[in-house]
């Protein structure tokens, strides 16, 4: 699955989420590492999901730039 994930700058690192998987997050300290991160924390996410006998949820976000 393909899912979209929010990579945000903090006052000391990056933090990124899934709007699709409601506490999947992770940080790093550049975005790049946040980015393997959240991979990472994708798969072990479902994986738990999946253990647990409950549904993966499908991936509906939307991300986009807009000009303001």
């Amino acid at each position: 699955m393909r899912y979209a994930i929010v990579i945000e700058k903090t006052d000391r690192n990056y933090s990124a989420y899934v709007p699709d998987l409601p506490g999947c997050i992770a940080t790093g300290s550049t975005v790049a590492e946040a980015e393997s991160e959240i991979r990472a924390a994708i798969r072990f996410h479902i994986d738990g999901l999946k253990e647990d006998g409950l549904p993966v949820p499908e991936a509906t976000s939307i991300a986009d730039y807009v000009e303001a």
